[in-house]
C-alpha cells in the first residue's frame, strides 16, 4: 500500500515520458515526474520517496524531503492566506493547506506557526492544524518518572511553557527549569520530574541523571518541588522534625542531601534547603 505524507519505497516499473512510474507488492502505482528522475537508473531498482497529492489531487511521488509528514509536528511559515484558509511552506512544489477551523489562532502571510500534519478522514487529503494539543493524550501515558523523553516546544503559559513528549502526550516546563532561551518549535531533550495523579507530565531539561539518585534523595526532591523548591530543615534540624516531615531518619536525611548538595541541585542554608 501506498501511504500519503509518508516515505514509501517503490520499485521502479517503467519509464514514460512524463516520468518513472513506481509500484509497491499490491500493484498500486504512482508517477515520479521528471524532475525528479535521478540521472542513474534501472528498472526493478527500488527508490524511497515521498507521496502527497499534487494541484489536481492526484498521487505524485518526490525525493524531496518535506518539513513535516503526516503524524508529525514542525514550525512551518505561512505563504497566503486565502478565503479558504492558510498555505504553509513545507518543502514541496505545492503547499500544505491548514483550513481556518484548524487555526488555533488567525494565520497571517510571513508568521511562523506550530502545525501537526494529518490525513483528512472526509477529503482524503494531507491537511495542517495549528490546535495542536487536540493530537495529544495523557490518558495512557508512554512514560514513567525520570524518562529521558524528547521534546517540541508548542506554547508559553504562566507556569512556563508548554511542550510535545515523544510526539504523544503533553508535558509542562515551569519557569524554574528554564535555564536557557526557548522557542516555539524548538526540539529538545527532557526528562519526566514527575507523573501527577491526572497524568500530568512535569519536565525538565536538565540532565541530572535522576536514575543515580537515591530513593532517599530522590523523596527530598519531590517533597522540594511539592512545596515551591523549600523545606525548612537542614543538617542541624531535630530528628523528630525530620521524621515528622519526611518519614526518614536523620542519618538518611544527611546522606541524602549530602548526594544532592554534591550533584548541585540544593542550596543548604540556615532556614534550611532550596533547589537550584
Amino acid at each position: 500500500m501506498i501511504k500519503l505524507g509518508e516515505y514509501n519505497t517503490l520499485e521502479i516499473l517503467r519509464d514514460t515520458e512524463p516520468g518513472l512510474f513506481l509500484g509497491d507488492a499490491e500493484d498500486n502505482e504512482v508517477l515520479l515526474p521528471n524532475r525528479y528522475v535521478p540521472e542513474i537508473f534501472e528498472i526493478g531498482e527500488k527508490l524511497e520517496v515521498f507521496v502527497y497529492l499534487d494541484n489536481e489531487e492526484r498521487p505524485v511521488a518526490t525525493t524531496d524531503k518535506p518539513y513535516i509528514k503526516n503524524g508529525d509536528f514542525a514550525l512551518l511559515r505561512c505563504n497566503q492566506v486565502t478565503n479558504f484558509g492558510a498555505f504553509l511552506d513545507w518543502g514541496l512544489v505545492k503547499e500544505l493547506f491548514c483550513p481556518f477551523k484548524e487555526q488555533a489562532f488567525k494565520m497571517k502571510a510571513g508568521g511562523w506557526y506550530l502545525v501537526h500534519c494529518y490525513l483528512d478522514d472526509e477529503t482524503e487529503r494531507l491537511v495542517a492544524s495549528s490546535k495542536t494539543n487536540r493530537f495529544l493524550d495523557n490518558k495512557e501515558l508512554t512514560v514513567g518518572q525520570f524518562d529521558e523523553v524528547d521534546l517540541i516546544v508548542s506554547h508559553p503559559s504562566e507556569l512556563g511553557m508548554n511542550v510535545i513528549v515523544n510526539k504523544i502526550h503533553l508535558g509542562l516546563v515551569f519557569k524554574d527549569d528554564i535555564y536557557k532561551d526557548i522557542s516555539v518549535g524548538d526540539r529538545l531533550k527532557g526528562i519526566v520530574k514527575k507523573v501527577r495523579k491526572d497524568n500530568k507530565l512535569d519536565i525538565t531539561l536538565s540532565q541530572i541523571g535522576y536514575r543515580n539518585i537515591e530513593p532517599n534523595a530522590e523523596h527530598i526532591l519531590n517533597e522540594l518541588h511539592d512545596n515551591s523548591g523549600f523545606l525548612p530543615l537542614n543538617d542541624k534540624s531535630d530528628p523528630q522534625e525530620i521524621k515528622d516531615m519526611l518519614q526518614m531518619s536523620k542519618k538518611s536525611f544527611k546522606k541524602a542531601i549530602g548526594s544532592l548538595y554534591k550533584e548541585r541541585q540544593i542550596i543548604i542554608d540556615d532556614k534550611g534547603i532550596r533547589l537550584v
